[in-house]
């Protein structure tokens, strides 16, 4: 069983050792790798097909000594036993946490723990299997043509219309794996409530081959029911006009059940808004909406790529999974990584961390971060609702490179904030291509484009870490005026991953590698990082303010001075 009360890692010998250390603590990677030859062997770990390169870090001996330390008197091995077992760690709204049961296999003598394991009187394993295969099937009647829209066509175009987990895990996952995505089928996303939104994702699209997906749990959600009802307020229009179907209320309710399905575990709600309930695809309350991308939230995506590589993506996971559950800590990459990054923002105050995708699929992956990290650690509460005794989360951002190269790594090498940085890449691209003219200079005829790309990869991280001292720019002719400018300090803290390639078995691993870190941060923290009170206030202001948007007098009166002389504002440039 878990601590009710979680333990104050800031009362811990380790940590006053940390503090210790962190006391005056001058980096020096440059003497740290010449002192030490075995520097990036010892300090290079494997998880699954994910090589990890920690050795740019700022580790010594001593101050990974005192962060495993940390890890076990902060109980993470025994936290995440509880974790995967089902017990209720969300205590703010006493449930289990079970994403890492979306992608057990069904089957297998070393399953942890055993198949058909029951949580809350409910066979975990036996409802994940029944809604991925319902998720299969429907999956493959849309990939093989059996299911059509209204008028008998073929789908072409999946629409997902969700927000936050409904919408970030999908989206990325997508966009990472569009080379596996069967040709002649596109998916979609919409999730913004403003209507430019929904406008330029279906304005150019063909009712008759357009499958929405509404993705709500609840089927409440104000944004994405708003988006739901204009898809099907567009679909009525657009097949009425187009003669497809007429105006009565029962070839309206024939359009949308063949053109929209949801999930969702609402199904009185699914039915009122038109949709069949059996095409509903269900998922639990133990299932946070930032680690769901692995369940029925991910339909749009089943239906791009295919079962058959859906499976390979939850086999990536499951491969983390166990790496996290049955490898010491001294050589666990999540738990190394997430205490790494209790040591940057606890001891020597980084506020933000940067995650750079040499791939350019992965361009949502650091916006899909954002998500899993700052809804999951953003608490100034523990889970017993004490005071946190320090610092929680990151503020996680990032850009594929190269684009950031030539954007925000001025800050990153030269500026005086400590960002340490991600760098995430692939060994064999999907597209591998050559530049057969050259430049006449440094790119030679038949450049391999890939390896000018991950040479940039390797620069980078090496410029973060050594730097170019003052003399080194002299050397090189520089007037004296200019050299300070030119001087790049180093010591820059990195993590270089490396995968074969963007599979979907891959992608997974690096899901679960980052859902893994943040798990280990927020036991350190003795945080509940599966809640998310601090998005509620919000919303429902917005349904307060709703009325005195619309003009009711005294909703408006109601408001705080600046509220209301902003929708005053606003309202005069309506023209209302």
């Amino acid at each position: 069983m878990t601590e009710s009360v979680p333990v104050d890692s800031t009362q811990s010998a380790a940590w006053q050792t940390l503090a210790s250390i962190a006391e005056g603590f001058t980096p020096d990677l440059h003497a740290w790798f010449a002192a030490d030859p075995s520097r990036a062997s010892r300090l290079t770990f494997q998880a699954a097909d994910l090589t990890v390169d920690l050795s740019k870090s700022f580790l010594t001996d001593e101050i990974l000594a005192a962060l495993l330390q940390l890890a076990e008197d902060a109980g993470v091995a025994g936290r995440y036993r509880a974790m995967i077992e089902g017990e209720h760690i969300n205590v703010t709204e006493n449930r289990a946490v079970l994403h890492t049961a979306l992608r057990r296999p069904k089957s297998g003598a070393d399953l942890v723990p055993p198949a058909g394991f029951v949580v809350d009187g409910q066979d975990v394993d036996a409802d994940v299997h029944a809604t991925l295969d319902k998720v299969y099937a429907f999956a493959e009647k849309v990939r093989s043509g059996e299911w059509t829209g209204v008028t008998g066509k073929r789908i072409q175009t999946v629409v997902n219309i969700g927000i936050g987990g409904s919408d970030l895990g999908p989206v990325m996952v997508y966009e990472a794996l569009k080379p596996y995505a069967q040709a002649g089928l596109e998916a979609r996303f919409v999730s913004n409530i403003d209507p430019s939104d929904v406008y330029e994702k279906t304005k150019d699209l063909d009712p008759e081959t357009t499958l929405f997906i509404v993705a709500s749990k609840t089927f409440g959600t104000l944004e994405t029911l708003t988006n739901a009802r204009l898809a099907r307020q567009w679909l009525w229009e657009r097949l009425s006009t187009s003669g497809a179907i007429g105006d009565s209320d029962d070839d309206r309710t024939g359009a949308v059940a063949k053109h929209f399905v949801a999930v969702s575990t609402a199904l009185d709600k699914v039915e009122a808004f038109g949709i069949d309930p059996e095409n509903a695809f269900g998922f639990w309350d133990w299932v946070g909406g930032r680690y769901s991308v692995d369940s029925a939230i991910g339909t749009s995506v089943v239906i791009a790529i295919g079962p058959e590589n859906w499976k390979g993506f939850l086999a990536g996971f499951h491969a983390i999974d166990e790496h996290m559950r049955t490898t010491p800590l001294e050589r666990n990459v999540p738990a190394l990584m997430g205490l790494l990054n209790v040591w940057y923002t606890n001891f020597l105050g980084a506020q933000s961390h940067a995650v750079l995708p040499y791939a350019q699929y992965l361009h949502r992956f650091p916006a899909y971060l954002q998500q899993l990290t700052m809804e999951s650690n953003g608490k100034s509460v523990r889970w017993d609702g004490s005071p946190v005794t320090t610092d929680t989360g990151e503020i996680f951002w990032g850009e594929p490179g190269t684009n950031g190269q030539h954007a925000f790594y001025q800050l990153i090498h030269q500026g005086t904030r400590l960002i340490p940085a991600d760098f995430i890449a692939v060994a064999n691209p999907a597209h591998p291509l050559k530049d057969q003219t050259g430049d006449g200079g440094g790119v030679a005829p038949g450049q391999d484009v890939h390896d000018l790309f991950m040479a940039n990869f390797f620069a980078q991280t090496k410029a973060l870490a050594f730097g170019k001292t003052a003399d080194e720019v002299r050397a090189e002719g520089t007037a004296e005026s200019v050299v300070p400018a030119r001087v790049f300090a180093g010591n820059k803290p990195t993590t270089s991953i490396l995968a074969p390639a963007l599979t979907p078995g891959v992608l997974g691993q690096l899901i679960a590698l980052y859902e893994h870190i943040v798990f280990t941060e927020g036991t350190i923290w003795g945080i509940d990082s599966f809640d998310q009170w601090g998005v509620e206030l919000g919303k429902q202001l917005a349904l307060q303010v709703t009325p005195a948007v619309g003009g009711d007098a005294a909703a408006l009166e109601a408001q705080d001075s600046s509220t209301k002389s902003l929708i005053e504002k606003y309202l005069a440039l309506r023209g209302v």
